[in-house]
């Protein structure tokens, strides 16, 4: 019970810690990449954020999961006979932090007030979600006048879109659309009473392409997914890119399904409502006014489109794929292990004369010294090759007090046995006193094709 309790906090920390310095990384990259793929256009800009954010979210916690048994799996499928051989020693990678070094009440502190603000952030986007339902409850139905009437039938038709409703509601301030099966464009009240026409049609052809998209349904999923790291302040940054360049979309596609002049006339007079203030975002749902850069909106509906060759786009995909690739890898290099089990009230506190497990990867940033293992030449030719898992004890001094063979081909244990005895180690420390800890050491004999 408290191994899975310590276990479960040494991960938070770990996600914690990780998502700290990784969110900015992956924002700044997404900045560059946006900036390389500019000219392929805004579905391009808004496709490299939308990976951002993911990244943002799931990164952290690929991070603070331990991909040991990948490196198992491919060591035991990834086998090439060849004459010339090479030895792998695999504990784990990254960097590891044990708060040993800090008064002992402080990680499980930070997990509670972590636990709290995902709570708060949960809590929070749970109450969004409840309010949507209330207001599609109480909306009112709304028939459209005789002029505008006919300009919803040539967009449902035009979008390939049926049976999406139209209401009323004096509990938004803007126009928004709700639901991914049963669709509903909400108006507010005073918007659906007293604006022109042509700027009713400008809101109708936004929102239909934001039907079309499927944007209520994908922000959802954006929005649960990117829960655990909604306290980051560079990614609340980087939803506002996600916003913003989803909204620059839906211009592009309403001016040409409307007529670009008509569509721009009409977002400059929904900008005026800048000046008196703009109606607030209804949180979860999508409208025209989630993105209050109306300025860069209008700035891109009268850009020049420029068409470019299939050539540049593929050297900007593959730039933006070498620079998100090339960081995720960095990302995962330098990821922080935070291991919480080194604390009072664990059973190595307890017991100090037994060795305190530690993790293959937080121990193997610890060895400062001892020979190289050597692949054995009876073993290279007769094309043996595997994977030899050790147990090691480490004393209070750094040296291997104990080593063990427990699984791999057996002529291949000897060469890693006799290296492994010969090691140093950096003392592990647990509330700043040396102690005797046991860990896992899997050297890989890979041949060469």
């Amino acid at each position: 019970m408290h191994g899975s309790m310590y276990a479960l906090e040494s991960w938070l920390l770990s996600y914690l810690a990780n998502s700290l310095w990784q969110v900015p990384l992956l924002f700044f990259a997404g900045y560059i990449a946006v900036r390389i793929a500019r000219p392929a256009g805004a579905r391009a800009e808004h496709r490299v954020w939308v990976i951002t954010l993911m990244l943002q979210s799931l990164l952290p916690a690929c991070s603070a999961f331990s991909w040991y048994w990948l490196y198992r799996l491919i060591a035991a499928f990834g086998t090439f006979p060849s004459q010339d051989g090479s030895v792998t020693v695999i504990a784990g990678s990254g960097i590891a932090v044990s708060p040993s070094h800090l008064p002992f009440w402080l990680p499980t502190a930070i997990v509670a007030a972590y636990s709290a603000t995902l709570a708060w952030f949960t809590a929070r986007f749970l109450w969004r979600w409840n309010k949507l339902r209330t207001l599609r409850a109480e909306a009112v139905e709304l028939t459209l006048p005789e002029e505008t009437a006919p300009f919803w039938t040539q967009c449902a038709q035009q979008f390939g879109i049926h049976g999406v409703s139209l209401a009323v509601s004096s509990g938004i301030s803007g126009p928004i659309t709700l639901g991914f099966l049963n669709k509903l464009v909400l108006l507010p009240m005073n918007m659906a009473a007293d604006a022109p026409g042509a700027d009713i049609r400008a809101v109708i052809v936004h929102e239909f392409a934001h039907i079309r998209r499927n944007d209520f349904l994908k922000n959802l999923l954006y929005e649960l997914l990117a829960l655990p790291v909604s306290y980051h302040p560079l990614f609340w940054l980087t939803r506002e890119r996600v916003i913003e360049s989803r909204e620059i979309i839906c211009d592009q596609i309403a001016a040409e399904a409307s007529g670009r002049r008509q569509y721009t006339h009409s977002l400059l007079r929904l900008a005026a409502l800048i000046v008196e203030g703009l109606p607030a975002r209804t949180p979860n749902a999508i409208g025209i006014f989630d993105a209050n850069t109306f300025e860069r909106r209008l700035m891109r509906l009268t850009e020049k489109k420029n068409e470019i060759q299939s050539v540049r786009r593929l050297v900007i995909v593959a730039l933006c794929g070498a620079l998100g690739i090339a960081t995720c890898a960095s990302a995962l290099a330098l990821r922080l292990h935070v291991d919480a089990t080194a604390q009072p009230g664990t059973q190595a506190a307890a017991s100090p004369s037994k060795p305190l497990s530690v993790p293959a990867n937080v121990i193997a940033g610890n060895r400062i010294g001892g020979p190289q293992i050597t692949y054995p030449k009876d073993a290279k030719q007769a094309k043996i090759q595997g994977t030899v898992v050790l147990n090691a004890v480490i004393d209070k001094d750094g040296n291997v007090k104990e080593v063990k063979a427990v699984s791999g081909p057996k002529i291949l244990e000897e060469s890693s046995l006799d290296a492994v005895r010969q090691w140093k180690y950096k003392p592990y420390l647990l509330n700043g006193e040396p102690v005797e800890v046991k860990t896992t050491i899997s050297v890989v004999y890979t041949l060469a094709k």
